[in-house]
């Protein structure tokens, strides 16, 4: 007999497939979609993401911090962000790209997790820095998407190309770029908060091995509020726009993954 999980994956992923098609089926007729139909099925899939995720995070002893969770988790928010942005900019075509992710993500979350990441002496502090963090984390990576394809279609509108690929595909460079900076103002709000909430849970600064980590997260953060203070102040946009973006989420990333593999390959520490 199927379990509650398995049965809330299965209609999750069909509801996602659904909209995903539909969405494909019009941009490929180069005909105009209803996006009501596209948001209703997508949110359905969202919904019954959330709560198999749940099902999978939430234990008596605490929340489930399995990698696959956390990808799942990721995944989701990405998706309800794009639907979001696709309600007040004309970026409905971009669901094409967050879809695929989060059905990846709702498989791997359900079929993959394991029950025996529960942090047991956490608090709810912790818990919401952690929160906060992939939140800001997931965000950002959006933001790092949508730079290198500003990128791209900077590139080919500069070489004055023939065949214009992402610029055909995509929409216009001037909403992309709005939608960049929407993600990186987001994404930069939710980075304070997820640092300011560390800040208020670290005991020993050292002992708890996060001063590099901490360090570059910090970096990160000005770097992301210096191209929004150079973009609202200066109008900086197109190539700074994304080199700032781009070194910003590549120390974030160093500062993540290069302290959990400091301290669990080089150190052999959990």
């Amino acid at each position: 007999m199927l379990s509650l999980s398995i049965i809330l994956t299965i209609l999750a992923f069909i509801a996602y497939l659904t909209g995903f098609l539909y969405l494909l089926k019009h941009f490929m007729d180069k005909s105009h979609s209803n996006p009501f139909l596209v948001w209703a099925s997508l949110l359905t899939g969202l919904i019954l993401h959330a709560f198999t995720l749940g099902l999978d995070m939430i234990t008596p002893i605490g929340i489930n911090y399995d990698v696959f969770n956390l990808i799942s988790f990721t995944s989701g928010l990405m998706l309800l962000l794009s639907i979001i942005f696709s309600m007040y900019r004309p970026v409905l075509i971009l669901n094409l790209l967050a879809t695929p992710m989060a059905m990846l993500g709702l498989l791997v979350g359900d079929v993959l997790n394991t029950p025996n990441h529960v942090i047991r002496e956490q608090n709810i502090a912790m818990d919401i820095h952690i929160i906060l963090s992939l939140s800001a984390y997931a965000i950002l990576f959006m933001a790092t998407i949508h730079a290198i394809l500003i990128w791209l279609q900077n590139r080919e509108l500069k070489k004055k190309q023939r065949h214009r690929i992402w610029v055909n595909l995509l929409p216009s460079l001037q909403t992309m770029e709005s939608l960049l900076f929407d993600l990186i103002l987001i994404g930069f709000v939710l980075l304070s908060a997820a640092l300011t909430f560390g800040f208020c849970t670290i005991d020993d600064f050292f002992a708890q091995h996060l001063a590099h980590k901490t360090v570059l997260s910090v970096i990160s953060w000005l770097i992301y509020g210096s191209l929004l203070l150079g973009h609202w102040k200066f109008g900086w946009r197109g190539k700074k726009a994304t080199l700032f973006t781009l070194f910003g989420f590549s120390l974030l990333v160093l500062g993540f993954i290069g302290s959990k593999f400091v301290l669990e390959i080089i150190l052999m520490r959990v």
